[in-house]
């Protein structure tokens, strides 16, 4: 059966929650959507005020400190906020990657080997069974290894340990100081072990939020080798539906997924920085057109908190004086700057309380942007 790029494209907005803002509480929603980036401590927030009917700012904040929604290193190695109950299960699915990447080469400069990393993982979880800061557990590493091996080892060990962030206060309960806990979910892998039905689960999960999906996606959303993906797709057999992609790649979805009709209409967003719908794919068209892939991607990796229009990135937003400047990459009609508009005045009041400048350490992008249209949307 083929299916069309629009088809995907409203696949995911459904999946995402972003054709309408639905009535879930937060810890629903996190288990609807799979994974939140949460590389900036707001985008978790901004991301579920764009998904959900009434949200609590409060809520969320209660499910971090209850561990009911975690924050950790996942997928592309990168913070993601996830349900409690998948953060063991993704993380097993991980392992290989999480092993190769950071008990390597770095690790290694400290003079440190695998084994050595393996050794000191049961320890160090010992030591954080409560709560400790990053200057602690560098302390720890330091006590250890010596002075010249803390920077190296606690590197490699902050991202392949299975350490929790315990919030620490601010604006959106986590701030640049980090402090940790061991996540104690169950037994540890060690090595390149391959956990196949953590990869099997991962797969059907991603699948549930973002498919129909390729298998370049799936790697992509994971950094899992295809391999292991195509592996455990054939010990999923069956219990999958095909599609054939717009451009003829073999994609794969849950049974009985939403995949509203194209024309579904979809409202404007004010998405938040490094969204995770924008990344969740290898083909990055489903969301983002083309010419506009690096405007909103950075060349450092930054992802430009972004507008969508029709279900499509069509520019870049931030809060100023007086409320949200919008930069749209193309000509937008009346109407959907009144809808933009709407959105920014809920948004300002959302930020209010919180950090009404959100992601102003960025502004320094919007010099590099070309000359676009930019509108002030009044507070």
């Amino acid at each position: 059966m083929k299916i069309t790029a629009r088809e995907l494209n409203r696949a995911t907005l459904s999946r995402q929650l972003l054709l309408e803002r639905e009535p879930l509480n937060v810890v629903d929603a996190m288990r609807r959507v799979v994974a939140l980036q949460a590389q900036h401590p707001a985008s978790p927030y901004l991301a579920l005020w764009n998904r959900l009917a009434g949200l609590s700012l409060a809520d969320l904040d209660a499910a971090f400190a209850d561990r009911a929604v975690v924050k950790a290193t996942l997928m592309r190695i990168t913070l993601h906020a996830v349900h409690a109950d998948d953060y063991q299960v993704f993380r097993e699915a991980m392992q290989p990657t999480l092993y190769g990447s950071r008990l390597g080469y770095r690790f290694a400069e400290a003079g440190l080997t695998p084994a050595d990393g393996e050794e000191l993982v049961p320890e160090l979880l010992a030591f954080a069974d409560r709560p400790r800061t990053a200057a602690e557990m560098q302390e720890w590493v330091e006590e250890r290894l010596g002075p010249e091996k803390k920077a190296g080892a606690w590197w490699g060990l902050r991202a392949y340990a299975p350490l929790l962030h315990v919030p620490t206060g601010g604006p959106w309960s986590f701030n640049t100081r980090s402090s940790y806990v061991a996540a104690r979910t169950g037994p540890v892998p060690k090595g390149r072990e391959t956990a196949p039905q953590s990869l099997q689960r991962l797969v059907l999960r991603y699948l549930e939020g973002f498919g129909p999906a390729s298998v370049a996606d799936m790697a992509q959303f994971a950094m899992v080798q295809r391999a292991p993906i195509r592996a455990a797709l054939r010990a999923l057999g069956g219990s999958l539906e095909q599609f054939e992609g717009p451009d003829g790649t073999g994609l794969f979805d849950i049974p009985g997924a939403r995949r509203p009709p194209s024309d579904t209409p979809a409202p404007p967003r004010l998405m938040a920085m490094w969204d995770s719908t924008l990344l969740a794919y290898a083909d990055r068209s489903r969301m983002i057109p083309p010419a506009y892939r690096r405007l909103v991607t950075r060349n450092n990796g930054d992802v430009l908190p972004t507008l969508l229009v029709d279900g499509y990135v069509a520019g870049v937003w931030r809060p100023v004086d007086g409320g949200i400047e919008a930069t749209a990459f193309h000509d937008l009609p009346p109407a959907v700057w009144e809808a933009l508009a709407e959105e920014a005045r809920s948004l300002t009041t959302v930020l209010a309380d919180r950090d009404p400048r959100v992601y102003s350490r960025y502004d320094h992008w919007w010099a590099k942007l070309p000359d676009f249209q930019a509108r002030l949307l009044p507070a």
